[in-house]
């Protein structure tokens, strides 16, 4: 794969098992994505064949910037730093990950989530600044709408990544008071 240094670069994942509703979307709209950046998804092992059979109908030019992976394991620390953009569910874990990096977003919650926790995080980043939601009926039109901005224009990522990582400090240093705490008082 040759990602062009100058297009950023976009992570986008589903989680372990992968997303239909983020693969389909996304792999809708892989010609649009691929004229403006380097994609790297991780799809979820059920959904390679489907994602490698459309890559491949992609000009050699596109195909190129799009890496398609079953699980990133080990290797997503280094994904997530060469990512400019990361597309994803917006479960508590990936939350921590991402505003502990400071990193933009585009979040695609899970409806079903319990209580429909996924969607009051991402409305709650998107209130701040740090992110973008995409709440309800996710068609590849919005997610354009969402992502367009963000690719052509490093400044908005550059702010969207400072309100995400201004947002997960507070946190983190909460919950390690917490385990400084529990750890004394043993």
């Amino acid at each position: 794969h040759t990602f062009d240094r100058r297009l950023p670069t976009v992570y986008v994942t589903g989680g372990a098992q992968g997303s239909q509703q983020i693969n389909d979307v996304v792999g809708g709209e892989l010609p649009w994505l691929l004229e403006r950046a380097n994609v790297v998804h991780q799809c979820g092992p059920a959904h390679v064949g489907a994602l490698s059979a459309r890559a491949a109908g992609l000009p050699a030019g596109l195909a190129a910037r799009y890496h398609l992976a079953p699980f990133v394991g080990p290797e997503l620390p280094d994904v997530l730093a060469l990512a400019d953009l990361v597309v994803s569910r917006s479960g508590a874990g990936t939350l921590a990950e991402l505003t502990a990096l400071g990193k933009p977003a585009v979040f695609i919650p899970l409806a079903t989530a319990a209580g429909n926790e996924q969607a009051h995080n991402a409305r709650h980043l998107k209130e701040s600044g740090a992110a973008v939601a995409l709440l309800g009926d996710v068609t590849g039109g919005r997610l354009r709408e969402a992502v367009g901005p963000l690719l052509g224009d490093p400044g908005r990522r550059e702010a969207m990544g400072a309100a995400a990582r201004a947002h997960g400090r507070p946190d983190a240093a909460e919950r390690l008071v917490d385990v400084i705490l529990s750890a004394a008082s043993r």
